[in-house]
């Protein structure tokens, strides 16, 4: 007989909660974000007590306009001690880019799916993975840390499942190269909870002494369900969104990643400790309509959390005292 799970008993368990709206999130919208919003967006989210905040990205300018501010932003927010400044890397250029501009962690991409890799990225996984090594090596010699993002992990648009002994054998050339960050990314919203389950316990077996992040999108409305499988495994770091900004263009008409003050609020009820002050997120995802021009996906921005209570009706009284003389 199997164990009872214990992922509905929170009991103060440490769940760190890492933002990739800034960049996963904003690298979508149509609308440029002016800089000094990003840095005091990024503030805000800090004051929260966010473990992690990917703050931008520095690729090409003219491939994604609406981060071409990186340098200016990664050099101007205010870093709040315990809270680690990410920035997504492509290439050697970039690394140095944001060695350059004090970056605490670089965050490597590339795809488990061969298919999805040549089609996102524009490189075979050798090619990716060559590239890449040169930044991990590049960051090793910069005492700077290096996090290897996998996409696809559960699932590619293109091909369907893939293998877990693809999936592993990737993360086993990173470990290698001696990366301890790896994040399991569900980057089109394919994967299941029984699935991502059998997933995380199998990874984190094999290798106990690497950080696995796990990265969800809810496209399919499975965001929630995914994290607390993931939670039930041993997992305990978890990529999500401001609003529940970002998708994926393999993915069309789909929603963004889960939704950061969703997920800290479900946790919370349930008496875990992601250290997120939760009235600060969600009014730093209040902002955000106003930034990007649109509604935001985020549930808990627009009710407010379960307590956030409403007064009675103005004639409350009458309506009693008539209750009362039936």
């Amino acid at each position: 007989m199997n164990a009872p799970s214990t992922v509905w008993q929170g009991t103060g368990r440490r769940i760190h909660m890492q933002e990739v709206g800034l960049r996963d999130g904003l690298q979508m919208e149509k609308t440029f974000v002016p800089t000094e919003d990003k840095i005091a967006l990024c503030n805000a989210l800090s004051s929260a007590g966010l473990s992690k905040i990917e703050v931008t990205s520095f690729t090409s300018p003219t491939a994604i306009p609406a981060l071409k501010d990186a340098e200016i932003v990664m050099r101007e927010i205010m870093r709040r001690p315990g809270t680690v400044y990410t920035a997504l890397v492509p290439n050697l250029r970039g690394a140095e880019r944001a060695i350059e501009s004090r970056t605490d962690e670089l965050n490597l991409v590339m795809s488990v799916s061969a298919t999805h890799n040549l089609a996102n990225l524009r490189m075979t996984q050798e090619q990716s993975f060559a590239a890449l090594s040169q930044v991990v090596a590049l960051a090793q010699g910069a005492n700077v840390a290096v996090n290897v993002s996998l996409s696809c992990v559960f699932g590619c648009p293109m091909e369907g499942d893939v293998p877990e002994a693809d999936v592993f054998g990737w993360v086993q050339r990173f470990v290698d190269l001696g990366v301890r960050g790896i994040t399991l990314c569900d980057t089109t919203g394919m994967a299941y909870p029984t699935q991502v389950h059998r997933i995380t316990v199998a990874a984190r077996a094999r290798w106990p002494g690497v950080e696995f992040t796990l990265h969800f999108h809810n496209t399919r409305g499975m965001g929630l369900a995914n994290v607390l499988a993931a939670i039930d495994a041993g997992a305990d770091r978890f990529d999500a969104s401001l609003g529940g900004l970002g998708g994926c263009p393999y993915a069309p008409g789909a929603s963004g990643n889960v939704c950061s003050e969703e997920i800290v609020h479900a946790l919370d009820c349930m008496g875990y400790d992601t250290g997120v002050d939760l009235a600060q997120l969600v009014a730093a995802a209040q902002q955000l309509p106003a930034l990007i021009g649109h509604d935001i996906p985020s549930q808990i921005a627009k009710a407010g959390p379960r307590l956030a209570l409403h007064p009675v009706p103005a004639d409350f009284e009458a309506i009693r005292q008539r209750a009362l003389a039936r």
